[in-house]
């Protein structure tokens, strides 16, 4: 890995988009290992968390196109989706971490640009500085985001904010990001934030967070029917998982809980 670099402690992975000297810019070789670690993390069901900062100053500048630019060939596959999952290389370099069953938060500072506010929209939460700098900035270059971002963006702050953002390319500032719901919380150190809660998740079960993020993710484009079938299927599977008793006892003696890894869906 040359941008993206990963470590696990106590469940939780703190990966970080590494290289500093670009504003963490994205070349082509990131959006490849922003995908590699995240099926690997998927993979992983001891895994309770994921916390996604930058190194240096900034969060990401989004995409390097200067560098992408020299080499059209691999931008051309990049475009080119995979029939089985439904996203290029761009959208899925997002998109993989919507399906990491488990929460991923990410922690915001500096410049959160293009490519860079999409990879926070993919997150299930965001932490930010209030003097983060957010924009949408594809509008500045006459085209849109296109790595996932108009699906999340839309999910997370309504289509009128969403057309807004998309359409004047304005930059704004961590503390409006979060008055527009595009920040969940404003910190002055996001991965110390981001960290503490995180932490205090994993006294949850796992199955049940696996099964919140499922459900309320599938929920915005369901039907309520749809939903509520998904809801009945959900709890029977969690009354006779085993962390579910595991939860139970500790709730009832008040002890902590020492799960068994994620039960597979």
């Amino acid at each position: 890995m040359r941008y993206v670099s990963v470590s696990v402690e106590n469940g939780i992975a703190q990966v970080r988009l590494d290289r500093p000297d670009k504003l963490n810019a994205l070349a082509l070789d990131t959006l490849d290992e922003l995908i590699t670690v995240a099926r690997r993390l998927r993979k992983d069901r001891t895994l309770r968390a994921v916390i996604i900062a930058g190194e240096g100053p900034s969060f990401c500048s989004g995409l390097d196109i200067a560098a992408a630019m020299r080499t059209p060939g691999r931008i051309v596959q990049a475009f080119i989706p995979a029939p089985w999952r439904g996203t290029n290389r761009f959208q899925e370099a997002c998109w993989a971490w919507r399906r990491i069953p488990v929460p991923v938060i990410a922690a915001v500072h500096g410049h959160c640009y293009g490519g860079g506010v999409q990879i926070a929209l993919a997150a299930d939460f965001r932490y930010a500085t209030a003097d983060s700098k957010w924009s949408v900035l594809e509008g500045k270059w006459g085209i849109i985001p296109d790595m996932s971002g108009i699906r999340s963006l839309t999910e997370v702050t309504g289509p009128d904010v969403a057309k807004r953002l998309t359409m004047t390319a304005e930059t704004i500032s961590g503390a409006e990001a979060q008055r527009l719901g595009l920040v969940t919380e404003v910190a002055d150190d996001p991965v110390k934030a981001a960290t503490a809660f995180a932490e205090s998740l994993l006294t949850r079960s796992p199955d049940a967070l696996a099964a919140a993020k499922r459900l309320v993710d599938g929920a915005l484009t369901s039907s309520a029917r749809r939903t509520f079938a998904r809801e009945r299927r959900a709890q029977i599977r969690l009354l006779a998982l085993p962390n579910t008793k595991i939860l139970r006892k500790a709730v009832m003696s008040k002890s902590t809980p020492a799960f068994q890894p994620r039960s597979r869906p």
